[in-house]
């Protein structure tokens, strides 16, 4: 299934929609008198319609009215974090606007590249981009980091506006900032955790557990591969509940949780691979080659005995984050093993 769909409701912006849909490879769909003409998926009612397709499809294009737009998808919109994408424009293609989830859903990029498909003007309606300055949201989703609470975006992006001082606690750097910051907004980089002070307004990157204080913007980068070791038939609820348990025993947020990592030989391993679907995160595998390769803790003859090498969990967490450090040693689960690595 593709991730775009583009809803005209005229002829004329039947010929826009197959134009972008061409060149965006998006689904097009139009009334069923016009569908036929331009090799389009027929509907009735565009309201019914999307109705059943707005959390189907991560980008939505309508070639309508505005106020046509804004009633199919009022009902279904649930929050910033989830929404999808939403760009309007008229049927020449002339304007195209940005309506629903700018930053995070990318509505803003799809308005710009739909702008450039048409020949238009794309219209940014977000504050931080129409003042031309960063917006938080945008840079955590371009460095992979996830938000742990939405609700401190609206301070931070205060402060970015009005030109007050954002405070940034990111000891490693990950948003780049010390290297090449931000144009327009002014950065005060804090040194170390206690710096930062009541009434403070900015970042703090951590791939710790942390109850963020009024103001503080928390964002987790993936920057963390869990090494499993399992045996056959382990249920994937098992290894889900592993890996929880351990982030949350040594303090470290699952929303850093980057990939799992295991032995090639798991590679059919059902309960590993809907692990990691559960969890959201890709899986990895390693040939025995290359976990030889790696001095790890905790050696295993049993490991030796059955799988050819000497460390699976602790050995895979480590490749797989390029020869990092091993922060959590090999724990121990009912039928399976994990150890945690962190990036260089």
């Amino acid at each position: 299934m593709k991730d775009t769909a583009i809803y005209a409701l005229t002829n004329e912006a039947g010929k826009t929609g197959r134009l972008i849909a061409d060149r965006l490879e998006a689904d097009l769909y139009l009334p069923r008198d016009y569908a036929a003409t331009h090799g389009a998926i027929p509907f009735d009612r565009i309201l019914r319609l999307v109705e059943k397709q707005f959390h189907r499809y991560s980008k939505h294009i309508f070639i309508t009215a505005a106020g046509v737009a804004i009633r199919a998808i009022a009902p279904h919109i649930r929050s910033k974090t989830r929404d999808p994408a939403v760009v309007v424009l008229d049927q020449a293609g002339a304007y195209c606007i940005s309506l629903l989830s700018g930053h995070l859903g990318g509505a803003n990029k799809l308005a710009e590249r739909v702008a450039r498909v048409t020949g238009g003007k794309a219209v940014i309606t977000t504050a931080t981009d129409s003042e031309g300055l960063i917006s938080l949201d945008l840079v955590a989703l371009e460095k992979g980091m996830s938000i742990s609470n939405m609700e401190a975006l609206k301070d931070v992006n205060s402060a970015v506006l009005n030109g007050d001082y954002l405070h940034v606690f990111d000891p490693r750097d990950y948003l780049g900032f010390r290297e090449c910051p931000p144009e327009g907004v002014r950065i005060r980089n804090l040194k170390s955790r206690d710096a930062w002070t009541q009434g403070m307004v900015g970042v703090w990157v951590d791939w710790h557990h942390k109850d963020p204080e009024k103001g503080m913007l928390l964002l987790h980068p993936g920057c963390i591969v869990a090494g499993i070791g399992c045996n056959r038939g382990t249920k994937a609820g098992e290894i889900v509940q592993l890996v929880r348990e351990t982030f949350r025993e040594n303090g470290l947020s699952i929303r850093s949780l980057k990939a799992l990592g295991t032995i090639d030989a798991k590679a059919n391993e059902k309960g590993l691979v809907r692990a990691s679907e559960i969890l959201g995160v890709p899986l990895m595998f390693f040939d025995g080659r290359e976990i030889s390769a790696i001095e790890v803790p905790h050696p295993s003859e049993t490991v030796m005995r059955r799988m050819g090498v000497q460390s699976v969990c602790e050995a895979t967490a480590i490749l797989g984050t390029g020869k990092g450090t091993l922060i959590v040693p090999k724990t121990k689960g009912r039928n399976s093993t994990i150890a945690l690595a962190l990036e260089p």
